[in-house]
């Protein structure tokens, strides 16, 4: 339900609710290769309102929390927290949200009305390491030992669904490595 339903908050207001999903495939770099880890999860996300910034851009956004835990120990192994927000006079969508891991990411794309065949809202964003617009920023043990260097993320969300894939690039045990992660997730 939304909190503030007179606000345009574009194709981001298809977020709002708490979404489960038990579908989940994580693929994570190893020493020794791969590992794969199915998962399910919670995404809370609850509309904020609008915002101005320099008093001259207006936004709007909502605010999400995301908790990932492995099937094979009921383990909580993320923790994700951020924001979605939606600039309609640029048409773009961005995506803020920090792990404790010491990661930050600011993902954007511009939104055009992309929809699938069954109508569900199409988001794509990216983030680089050392973009001046849509970056990636991680404390130096990170960027020593496990460094982000892009993120991409197809999320495509309506009639009550919502699915993700998302990579991260990150040069980690000496060699890059795509770690990705999907999932399907329904609105309660």
């Amino acid at each position: 339900m939304m909190n503030h339903p007179d606000i345009d908050y574009g194709p981001i207001q298809h977020l709002v609710g708490t979404w489960r999903g038990d579908q989940g495939t994580d693929i994570a770099p190893d020493r020794d290769g791969e590992e794969h880890n199915p998962y399910y999860e919670t995404i809370t996300c609850e509309d904020i309102g609008d915002l101005s910034n320099a008093e001259e851009q207006n936004l709007t956004a909502i605010y999400y929390r995301q908790i990932v835990k492995r099937k094979s120990d009921d383990q909580a192994f993320h923790d994700q927290t951020g924001y979605w927000i939606w600039d309609a006079e640029n048409q773009t969508v961005m995506h803020s949200f920090v792990i404790p891991r010491a990661v930050s990411v600011v993902a954007g794309g511009k939104y055009t009305g992309d929809t699938d065949e069954d109508g569900r809202v199409v988001l794509e964003l990216k983030a680089k390491l050392g973009d001046p617009e849509w970056g990636i920023v991680q404390s130096p043990f990170m960027t020593k030992k496990a460094s982000s260097m892009e993120f991409s993320q197809k999320v495509i969300v309506g009639n009550g669904v919502m699915t993700y894939h998302q990579t991260t690039l990150v040069d980690i045990f000496g060699k890059v490595f795509e770690h990705t992660d999907e999932n399907k997730l329904a609105r309660l």
